[in-house]
Formats: C-alpha cells, structure tokens, sequence
C-alpha cells in the first residue's frame, strides 16, 4: 500500500533555501538533492516505518546530504507528512 507524501510549509521552506545554496556553489548539487529526495519519498511512499525518534516522530537521513527527514505517520488517511527537512550541522535544539 503505497502512502502519501506531504510536506508541511516548514519543509518547503527549507528545501526551497537548501536548493537555493546548492546552486550558488555548484551546477550538479541541486540536482543531486532533488534526486535524492525523490528516492528518500520513494522510500517513504513504499514502508515509512523507519527509526523513530521521539514519540510519533521519526526520521530517515538523505542519501549523500547532511539533511534529516522528519515525519509522522497518519495510517488512517495513508500519508507521511514530512515535519522537517532538518541539516545535520544546525543547532539540535531547532529539531522538530
């Protein structure tokens, strides 16, 4: 059963900023990180059920990115909302 993915305005945020970086310092890192979400949503989509964190919370890091993936399971509506999409050098404390 496949589920849903969808990203809350935070993810969007951060993505949107994580791309805009990558592209004023390299052509093929943008592109790099879009391909790797997309495989991270694949994962996802197919058995979300990775490590949890805390609570309802869990986490799946990027493939060849420093980032984390933070979502929750809704198993009643099948999706995965994405809380954050959270760079491991950041400070811990602004995790979700």
């Amino acid at each position: 059963m496949a589920y849903k993915i969808i990203l809350s305005l935070r993810t969007q945020n951060e993505i949107e900023k994580s791309i805009d970086y990558y592209t004023l310092h390299s052509e093929d890192a943008p592109i790099n990180f879009i391909t790797s979400l997309k495989g991270a949503y694949n994962k996802l989509s197919i058995n979300p059920y990775e490590r949890l964190r805390y609570k309802k919370i869990r986490a799946l890091q990027l493939e060849k990115f420093p980032f984390v993936l933070y979502f929750i399971i809704n198993t009643a509506t099948n999706t995965v909302k994405i809380l954050s999409c959270f760079h491991n050098k950041r400070n811990p404390d602004k995790r979700p």
